[in-house]
């Protein structure tokens, strides 16, 4: 008998003047982690390159110091994932100045071009010394105006690249971008956003995650290309013009998928909600995976922590046997 899980999304309201969310993952994500295994990892563990970029931005009007704070940076902790002994080194950068964001290399993870652009303003290396498994480390105070100052955003970027070393072991951790340097406080105003993510799915079955791209006023069409979702359930696309039955493709070990999707006119300038359902027999535990979109023109589109936009939709979940 097909195990069946229903339940009613609540009708989503967000507005990008109220963009106040600053963990990553993000609380609407329900995503339990980041993840970025050592530079001799196995890429069949679900890690492609052993790199990890995310973006923060600050509206230009806020002018306190801020801090970028890491949950459990060290490699050999107990949210972590061993490979024989524990050997991984992890660096964590950030980056400000100009290019910081602009510089496309950035943007599209491309590890042998110019991706660590911009002004280097703090780095620190972390092994599995357990000094910090299960704590936070603080990066900052910075001041907003360190950002890359990009008109587009209405602010100041920065940059965190989280990038494996050394050793075969990978690294799972959380992000906070605060206006405290001892406890998580939001910025007001800012959100965090990403173009190549990197997670990792709960082992729950009964779990939805979700990612949030935005989509602006000239994409007619996405590309979706994810890698090793060792085919764990499914990916629907829901929004205004979609309730939920149009789907994505997924791929297994190792395996780079991808499929293209008509974006609808009630879709532009707004966000559309990725849901992963898991499998609801594959019993598939600490599956990490790749996910990235691209427009008609080969561009990469961002994810943020939250929807971007003003829209209302209301859709039921159904989580059937796969």
């Amino acid at each position: 008998m097909l195990k069946k899980l229903s339940f009613l999304l609540l009708i989503l309201v967000y507005a990008s003047a109220m963009t106040f969310a600053q963990p990553v993952p993000g609380l609407d994500e329900n995503i339990p982690h980041l993840v970025t295994f050592g530079s001799d990892g196995d890429i069949a563990w679900g890690d492609d390159n052993f790199c990890q970029i995310i973006f923060f931005k600050i509206p230009k009007s806020y002018t306190e110091p801020v801090y970028i704070r890491v949950y459990d940076p060290d490699t050999g902790g107990d949210i972590d994932e061993q490979k024989g002994e524990w050997n991984t080194v992890m660096s964590y950068s950030i980056f400000g100045g100009e290019g910081a964001w602009s510089e496309k290399d950035a943007q599209d993870m491309v590890l042998d071009g110019n991706y660590d652009s911009g002004t280097l303003l703090s780095s620190k290396e972390f092994d599995s010394n357990a000094k910090y498994d299960g704590k936070w480390y603080t990066f900052g105070p910075f001041n907003p105006s360190e950002g890359e100052l990009r008109s587009e955003f209405g602010g100041y970027v920065f940059k965190i690249i989280i990038e494996g070393i050394s050793g075969d072991d990978g690294n799972l951790y959380n992000l906070y971008l605060s206006n405290h340097p001892d406890r998580n406080h939001d910025v007001e105003g800012a959100s965090a956003f990403y173009y190549k993510y990197k997670f990792r799915l709960h082992d729950d079955i009964n779990e939805v995650a979700h990612i949030y791209p935005h989509i602006d006023e000239n994409v007619v069409s996405i590309k979706q290309t994810n890698f090793d979702w060792d085919n764990d359930g499914r990916i629907q696309i829901v929004s205004l013009a979609r309730p939920g039955d149009e789907t994505m493709k997924i791929g297994g070990d190792k395996q780079w998928v991808s499929s293209t999707h008509k974006i609808f006119d009630e879709e532009k300038t707004n966000s559309l909600d990725i849901q992963m359902i898991k499998s609801q027999k594959g019993n598939i535990k600490n599956n990490n995976v790749v996910i990235y979109l691209e427009n008609q023109y080969g561009e990469k589109l961002p994810f943020f922590s939250i929807p971007i936009g003003e829209y209302k939709y209301q859709s039921s979940i159904s989580v059937d046997g796969f």
